[in-house]
Parts: structure tokens; C-alpha cells; sequence
């Protein structure tokens, strides 16, 4: 069934413009199958690397086009600053550093620690602030007015319009997909997305998918109106959102065949999975597409399938619980 234009998502030439300038910078990512991974299911299933980006997820590709677009508007402008929970605040800080850029990146306390510290390396300042992202972004608003720097935020037209790139990427390389299960932090992987289906005009499925312990997303698209919900997740901080954005929500509750939740342990299991069938390491968000499919597997027997591989930006400690099975 062909489905009505979305006018707020991006054009295909909008696209293939951010893709050619991402192109300079980001390596289109592999989308392959592992043996391994198909063998017990009746699919042909398909990974998207995401993980294997510069700074290991998907994220970057909105961070460029957003300060490439910031950049040719404000010429001026001499410093950005962003919440996140780790690879939005990489994307920022990457693509700070290459355009001559001070960023500050405001994460919430106890995160991971390997964001934390590739974020530093990227020459970013980091600011430790609350108990989850909600918090961490409040407060970078506030130090936007007080320091005098462009506040980007994680959800915004020109972000979706970045990482539509991958999902260019995606259909070109496996045609006539079935469906395609995607993690939901704040929308842009999604809307994305959506956004490269609609443009190469396509009907395959696309399935949201967000943790079990922040399940905001599922809840508002369950009731067809933006719901907050506490996010409690310890293995999923990619997609630790408690309030939805508002703009995300209308692409999803438009554009999604369904939303799932995955519990913690789900996504452990996942991930060792995902690590045992194709050495490569997926965070905790990463590995939720992985773990929907699973759950969904007798609804697309038969069926052609891609997961996205959101990000591989795991930590030491996380990974240790995950490979002893806790």
C-alpha cells in the first residue's frame, strides 16, 4: 500500500547532497550477512554496520551535515554545545574538531566511560551533570545562554536528513527488503530511515525498537500521544530517553509498522549473539534490533530483513557482564 508524502522529511536530492558531503568524511558501512546469524531462522537476514563508523554509530552522519548547515548559516558562530548520552556527543565533537569549532558536551553522571573518554579525545569538553539525559540536557541549555554557544539539539530536521544517509545506503545495497527493525533513542535512526524509504519510494516495513526500562516511545505510539515515562535501562543508555520529541513521535506514530521493547537481559543476550555469530562488538542499543527480530521472528518467515547495527561504543564493564552471561 502506498503511503501519503510526509512533507517533513527530506527530499531525495536533500539527501544525496548530505550523503555526498558525509562521503568525504564516512566510508559507506558494510551491510552484510553471517552464516551464523541466518542458521536457525527461517529469514534472510542482513546486518547494517553502523558500528563501524568513525566514531563507532550511526550518529555521525547528522552531527556533520547539522555543523556543515550551522557553519554556511552562521559563519560566525564560534562554538556548539550538546546532551547526549555518549555517540550524539561524538558526532558533535567530531564534527566540531574538523570545522574549527570549540563543543561542549553535557552527559548525564555514571556514563559510559568510553564515551566519555572519546568524546575528550575528540577535543571536546565534557561536563558531567544528573541522573539521566533529560537532566544532562536541561542543563546544557542552560549553559547555551550563559556561555554563548549554539545549542544543538539531538533531534533536528537537518540531523534526520544526515543519517537518512544510511538508509540510502542500506536499500541500495539489499533491494527489495521486507522489513527493517531499528533502535528508537530520540528519532533520527528512524526518521532517517523513513525518510530513504519514502525517498526511493519503497514499501518495506519498519519496525522501531526501544528498551523495556525506557519505554516512552512504545507507549506514546501505543497511545497516539507523547507520554513520558522514567528510563531505567543499565544496558541501553543509547536509547535512555524519558520525554519523546515531539516532531520523532509524528514521523514514528506515521511511518512505524510497529514498535517493540527489549528487556536488558534481551539485549545481552544480543550482544552475545551478535559477537559469537560476526566478531563485531555491539553496544547495548546496538544490539536491539537483533534481539526484536528474535522476538518477532514468526511474523517474517520467509522474509528479507535487515538490522540495524546502531553503534559498537561498549564498555569494558558492560561487555565483561555480557560475555559471563550476567
Amino acid at each position: 500500500m502506498m503511503r501519503d508524502f510526509d512533507p517533513q522529511l527530506p527530499t531525495l536530492s536533500e539527501i544525496e547532497s548530505a550523503t555526498q558531503f558525509i562521503r568525504a568524511h564516512v566510508p559507506e558501512t558494510p551491510t552484510r550477512q553471517w552464516p551464523l546469524l541466518n542458521l536457525s531462522w527461517n529469514a534472510e537476514l542482513w546486518l547494517k554496520h553502523e558500528n563501524l563508523t568513525p566514531v563507532g554509530a550511526f550518529k555521525i552522519r547528522g552531527g556533520l551535515v547539522y555543523l556543515d548547515h550551522l557553519r554556511r548559516q552562521q559563519p560566525n558562530v564560534k562554538g556548539v554545545i550538546a546532551a547526549s548520552t555518549g555517540n550524539h556527543g561524538q558526532s558533535i565533537s567530531f564534527a566540531a574538531k574538523l570545522l574549527g569549532l570549540k563543543a561542549v558536551i553535557v552527559v548525564p553522571r555514571g556514563n559510559n566511560p568510553e564515551k566519555n573518554a572519546a568524546i575528550r579525545a575528540l577535543g571536546a569538553e565534557l561536563v558531567e551533570h544528573g541522573a539521566e539525559f533529560q537532566d544532562a540536557l536541561e542543563h546544557s541549555r542552560d549553559l547555551s545562554s550563559c556561555e554563548g554557544l549554539h545549542a544543538v539539539p539531538s533531534f533536528h530536521p537537518w540531523l534526520v536528513c544526515g543519517v537518512a544517509s544510511y538508509g540510502m545506503e542500506l536499500f541500495r545495497a539489499v533491494p527489495k527488503l521486507d522489513v527493517v527493525f531499528v533502535p528508537i533513542g530520540l528519532g533520527s535512526g528512524f526518521c532517517g530511515l523513513a525518510a530513504a524509504r519514502q525517498a526511493l519510494g519503497l514499501e518495506v516495513a519498519i519496525v522501531g525498537v526501544v528498551s523495556e526500562h525506557a519505554p516512552a516511545y512504545r507507549r506514546s505510539w501505543e497511545s497516539k500521544t507523547l507520554v513520558e515515562q522514567p528510563s531505567l535501562t543499565r544496558v541501553a543508555e543509547g536509547v535512555a530517553c524519558r520525554r519523546p520529541h515531539e516532531e520523532a513521535l509524528s514521523c514514528i506514530l506515521r511511518h512505524a509498522h510497529d514498535v517493540v521493547t527489549v528487556h536488558d537481559e534481551e539485549a545481552l543476550e544480543a550482544m552475545r549473539e551478535l559477537i559469537q555469530t560476526t566478531h563485531h562488538l555491539p553496544e547495548g542499543a546496538g544490539a536491539l534490533a537483533w534481539a526484536a527480530f528474535k522476538k518477532q521472528a514468526h511474523q517474517w518467515q520467509g522474509a528479507r530483513v535487515a538490522c540495524v547495527l546502531s553503534g559498537g561504543n561498549v564498555s569494558l564493564e558492560l561487555l565483561g557482564a555480557c560475555l559471563k552471561g550476567r
